[in-house]
């Protein structure tokens, strides 16, 4: 039986092909078969349109994954529920806590937005899945839930905090990552990688046994990484089989390079408007 695909389109991101919008945040657009996900929704005013000059109708989207509560991924939320009311969401719970980033003394809002929080609170509840361990979205796809911190060279990558103070540290608990299966090995998308990039790899590669990487998509969050944590990063990442990296968003420019510098398989900086195929595995 003929093989179909996987497409991964990104829809938004802090770089973007020319036509298109860019803004800090990040948006995927996943097709498999007979699904489609939207992973994450951007910040403010990039996912409609770009979305629409990429021909992706956003109204078909059937599953809104939220890797977690970060303004930058969730501000195009009750846009996206507007065309797509009968969507169903996964976030873990603590993706509506109210959170910062405090710099110069200076405590900064990162919280959710109002209009998402109040547009997902208004859905059906049958349609809000709060996640809290790996659970699979359909065939071949899972999400993560928490993921356990486990290095010790990784951590949540900025100044952030529950309250304005800076007495309160936000883990990020609600950070997630998701998978999916593919003829080479696993697909594994993620929003900032809060919890870490080693952590994520090790979560996903211990549930699903496969430890086959096609590639590795989305804000890995080392754009303020040391060097002493990007050589601990790309010694653990050697260790994998790893086909393809295509880093997004917080990663940061000097990271990406750094990766691409002293990993063997191709390093690719991701934008808004790139489109990713994979074959899925073989029907049985």
């Amino acid at each position: 039986m003929q093989q179909r695909s996987t497409t991964i389109t990104i829809l938004a991101d802090n770089c973007a092909a020319p036509g298109l919008k860019t803004e800090h945040g990040l948006s995927f657009f996943i097709e498999k078969e007979d699904i489609t996900i939207l992973f994450d929704t951007a910040c403010d005013n990039t996912l409609l349109y770009n979305a629409g000059a990429l021909g992706v109708d956003l109204s078909q989207t059937e599953l809104l994954v939220l890797s977690h509560g970060h303004y930058d991924h969730t501000g195009g939320v009750a846009e996206v529920l507007f065309l797509a009311p009968n969507a169903n969401i996964y976030l873990h719970p603590a993706a509506f806590q109210e959170r910062y980033s405090i710099r110069n003394g200076t405590a900064k809002p990162t919280s959710m937005p109002d209009h998402a929080r109040s547009a997902i609170i208004n859905l059906p509840q049958q349609q809000i899945h709060r996640v809290s361990k790996p659970t699979m979205l359909c065939s071949g796809i899972g999400i993560t839930g928490p993921i356990p911190r486990l290095t010790s060279y990784e951590n949540p990558g900025g100044p952030f905090f529950l309250d304005t103070t800076g007495k309160q540290p936000d883990p990020i608990d609600d950070d997630l990552s998701l998978w999916i299966e593919s003829e080479n090995g696993l697909i594994i998308v993620t929003g900032c990688c809060h919890a870490g990039l080693i952590n994520t790899i090790r979560s996903i590669v211990e549930h699903t046994g496969e430890k086959r990487i096609a590639a590795l998509i989305g804000g890995f969050h080392l754009s303020a990484a040391s060097t002493e944590r990007l050589e601990k990063t790309v010694k653990e990442l050697k260790e994998y089989d790893i086909r393809q990296i295509v880093p997004c968003h917080c990663t940061g420019k000097n990271a990406t390079e750094y990766l691409a510098q002293f990993l063997g398989c191709p390093v690719e900086a991701g934008y808004a408007g790139l489109k990713l195929e994979f074959q899925n595995p073989p029907q049985v």
